[in-house]
């Protein structure tokens, strides 16, 4: 998993350069990710726990599917990517939003794409410890009372959504 290389960018997300997933991570420097929200037809969206294994953020609550992008990979392609090796899920996304790098989005800039479907997810239990559906009012509850338990991009990204609501 370090080996990975990721497009290095500047706070305009251009890229100036590639390194390493460890150099990247700990040099903190500025990279790239997508977040995909699964929402059921029911208006409840799907949430994971990272498993204990992840090398950032273990046990943590996070978008239904999220992952870095490759270098010289597009946000899109990542997207469609990361859905479907984390929950074995396809379909159209919309664009959502797109929040700067920043200590609060973890040094990522990071693309926000939504799904619609009742499709049940197949987790990589590398990945995901447990999905749970969380209405809009247990979402805020959520960021109210766990804020912690969050990765900070997931929990910058439902702090811009509860805003939009």
């Amino acid at each position: 998993m370090n080996d990975e290389i990721f497009d290095v960018c500047d706070a305009s997300d251009h890229v100036i350069g590639q390194a390493s997933r460890a150099i990247v991570h700990a040099q903190g420097l500025l990279h790239r990710a997508v977040h995909i929200w699964i929402w059921r037809s029911d208006g409840r969206l799907l949430v994971h726990l990272r498993s204990t294994t992840k090398d950032q953020f273990p046990s943590h609550y996070t978008s239904s599917a999220s992952g870095h992008l490759d270098a010289g990979e597009e946000y899109e392609a990542a997207a469609h990517r990361e859905l479907k090796e984390e929950l074995d899920l396809s379909g159209p996304l919309h664009f959502e939003t797109k929040l700067p790098a920043s200590a609060e989005t973890a040094n990522e800039h990071s693309v926000l794409y939504s799904l619609t479907t009742d499709e049940t997810p197949h987790p990589d239990p590398g990945e995901i410890a447990a999905v749970e559906y969380f209405t809009t009012d247990e979402l805020r509850d959520l960021l109210a009372t766990r804020s912690h338990q969050l990765t900070p991009p997931f929990r910058s990204l439902l702090k811009w959504w509860l805003e939009k609501c």
